[in-house]
């Protein structure tokens, strides 16, 4: 089942009715259609400000978080869009620091869908061609565009060199395999290998690519390094020997960042994890290595300490689902993001018996998705598992994560069966899940 999201406005329902009755385009690839969609709609996306342009399998939406909220810590408006949206659609595009209104997205969505009635465009070619239109029309300082799925022929590699910034590739990992992995004459055949080739299909001539560098596997790291190379993509990679390099100082929330044998300056982050780590200095760094947009170290420290991102390791507030217990959400479902979690909640140490080292867990997720990716990271950390639906969606039983955990309804059924003992809840697996979180409990993203 898809997820199109639903509108108190009936003007912006009546559109996300016609994006619900767009036929799923059977192995088109390609950017064919967006661009001929692009062209009817007199290309909004050569009318934009400076780009800064994310992919990555882990860790891109929090990159975004982190230059957003950098630029705009220098006073600049920025126009941003990311996905998928947790609660409203209209959180997929921002415009010059708000969320799209309900007027301007019922006629955007309604110009792309008349314009492109004939092209069969996808979901995401429509979000992404309405965001454009809105962008090129409403004044702005840069944007931010995160890349929905792969690269390269994902609906954003529709920019042009002209625009952009600077582009930038987060962590890589396993994810939708089923697309990027499909058989193609000329591609790597070594699955990391194939997935980095698919990310560095945003690399664009003269360009600033800026990479994890050391942080990726050998072959993904050579594959992003031959890419570059031949379309002519000046390439920044982190690491030892890399043009930059991220640590933590051995807290969770602070990063070092540094550039060669210079270590250009500490801050605190507002997005929680050791590997936010890595993303906030992805961000600096693609800042750093671009010169469309000046941003000085005083507005990047700045906006790295008030960086928010919903629904990645996020504390919730005490609130008419919560109350005042200490719950966590995460939206995470593939091996990596597990890992990230696990490392956050100190999985797998030792002392296990310590209560800051073990969790409830409350987790939905889709079915397709592999349970062991968030179950074996946190392995015996776990005191309680309880499985959720998906709203929406077809899920996982319970049975699917293991003999001991149960089932509930819902995730208010879920958080009653839990005991009061004092150990943390983490509500994990599904950022769609996620998104029902968050309504319940009044913290709806703005």
């Amino acid at each position: 089942m898809r997820d199109f999201g639903k509108s108190d406005d009936p003007r912006v329902q009546a559109q996300l009715d016609r994006l619900a009755a767009l036929s799923l385009p059977q192995g088109r690839l390609g950017l064919d259609t967006i661009g001929a969609l692009m062209e009817r709609l007199d290309n909004p996306h050569r009318k934009l400000p400076p780009v800064f342009h994310v992919a990555g399998t882990n860790g891109k939406g929090s990159t975004c978080a982190f230059l957003r909220a950098m630029l705009e810590a220098e006073g600049y408006q920025v126009h941003v869009t990311t996905s998928p949206h947790l609660v409203r659609y209209n959180e997929r595009i921002r415009l010059a620091g708000e969320l799209i209104s309900d007027a301007m997205l019922a006629d955007v969505l309604a110009e792309v869908l008349d314009a492109g009635e004939d092209l069969g465009p996808s979901f995401f070619e429509v979000t992404i061609a309405a965001a454009f239109l809105a962008f090129s029309r409403v004044p702005a300082d840069a944007c931010v565009v995160e890349v929905g799925m792969g690269g390269r022929f994902d609906a954003t590699n529709v920019l042009e060199p002209e625009v952009l910034a600077a582009c930038g590739i987060a962590a890589l990992g396993f994810d939708h395999e089923r697309f990027l992995l499909a058989p193609e004459e000329g591609v790597p055949t070594e699955p990391m290998a194939r997935i980095a080739f698919e990310k560095a299909g945003i690399a664009k001539r003269g360009v600033p690519l800026v990479t994890m560098g050391d942080r990726y596997l050998p072959q993904s790291r050579a594959t992003i390094e031959r890419t570059a190379a031949i379309v002519g993509a000046p390439l920044f990679p982190c690491g030892l020997y890399g043009a930059w390099a991220a640590k933590t100082d051995g807290g969770d929330g602070r990063l070092i960042y540094g550039e060669g044998q210079a270590c250009y300056f500490h801050a605190p982050l507002g997005l929680t994890g050791r590997h936010q780590v890595d993303n906030a200095g992805l961000a600096v760094a693609m800042l750093r290595f671009q010169e469309k947009v000046r941003v000085s170290e005083e507005a990047m420290k700045a906006g790295l300490a008030a960086a928010r991102w919903p629904a990645r390791m996020q504390r919730l507030s005490s609130g008419p689902l919560t109350g005042t217990r200490d719950v966590w959400l995460d939206g995470g479902h593939n091996p990596d993001a597990g890992q990230a979690i696990a490392s956050f909640f100190g999985a797998g140490t030792p002392d296990l018996a310590n209560p800051l080292r073990r969790l409830h867990l409350v987790i939905g997720m889709i079915e397709g998705k592999n349970p062991a990716s968030l179950i074996d990271p946190l392995g015996g950390s776990i005191a309680t598992i309880t499985a959720v639906p998906v709203p929406g969606h077809d899920w996982h039983p319970a049975s699917a994560f293991g003999p001991a955990a149960r089932s509930a309804p819902d995730v208010p059924s879920a958080l009653a069966m839990i005991p009061e003992d004092g150990l943390p809840i983490l509500i994990a697996g599904s950022l769609y899940l996620a998104g029902e979180v968050l309504r319940l409990n009044d913290e709806l993203p703005d």
